[in-house]
């Protein structure tokens, strides 16, 4: 049906080569292979010197950001104390004169009260003295408790010392005029509702903050503890503050 012409035309014409194309060669050469891996070359040595001194510049600011970092929060931890405590002068239940200066050297444990209290300041000096028992086991005579009278009307100095004997017998009593006291208190954050005109034989009692302030040997406020504090949790926290303090 069809003729030999068209079966010429279906046909694919074929191609021979001889050898594949120049595109297609793979070179093979000791020469192309060295070339393929590379060598160690001054331009390199050079890129590999400066990388190294740029990590090594990079590790020691990292090093001395992170110290720099450490003295700014020690250095806010200090500063960031609030300011509690500050010059005052009273009169001792033995009589003589005391001031913010005798409160250096030893770490001092300051609470304020009132010998009328009923029962809430003989519990607190009563765990103070605990807290003194077994701190001095430990770290000798170094502390110095201090009790101050937030009732001057009625608390006199040989009052305060009749009062002090049922405690720990290295308290010091201090009371004041009104406007002494009151100056302490203020210097110390405390608050207290004694009226300001009363008189010794007037009934009444004494609303006042309850915290032992602990200063450390500087005189510098370090704690306060409040009533729910313990006297084992005292004992770890002022042997902290030691620690940090040495």
């Amino acid at each position: 049906m069809f003729g030999r012409r068209a079966l010429q035309t279906c046909r694919r014409p074929r191609i021979l080569l001889s050898r594949p194309p120049a595109a297609y060669r793979r070179p093979y050469s000791t020469g192309d292979t060295r070339n393929a891996v590379g060598v160690f070359t001054p331009k390199s040595a050079a890129l590999f010197i400066v990388t190294g001194l740029g990590l090594l510049w990079y590790f020691r600011h990292e090093k001395a950001k992170l110290i720099e970092q450490q003295e700014q929060e020690r250095a806010s931890k200090s500063y960031g104390r609030p300011m509690v405590g500050g010059p005052f002068s009273l009169q001792t239940h033995k009589g003589g004169i005391y001031t913010e200066k005798d409160l250096l050297g030893k770490w001092s444990l300051v609470y304020f009260g009132f010998t009328n209290c009923p029962d809430i300041c003989p519990a607190e000096l009563d765990k103070m003295g605990l807290f003194l028992d077994a701190a001095q086991k430990k770290h000798g005579n170094v502390f110095n408790p201090v009790f101050v009278s937030v009732d001057p009307a009625r608390d006199s100095p040989a009052r305060i010392a009749v009062y002090l004997k049922d405690f720990h017998p290295g308290f010091t009593g201090l009371v004041g005029t009104y406007q002494e006291v009151k100056a302490m208190c203020k210097a110390y954050r405390v608050y207290f509702s004694t009226p300001p005109n009363t008189k010794p034989e007037d009934d009444y009692l004494v609303d006042h903050s309850i915290f032992v302030y602990l200063m450390d040997p500087k005189g510098q406020f370090v704690e306060a503890f409040g009533q729910a504090v313990s006297v084992e949790d005292m004992l770890v926290k002022v042997e902290d503050a030691i620690k940090e303090f040495r």
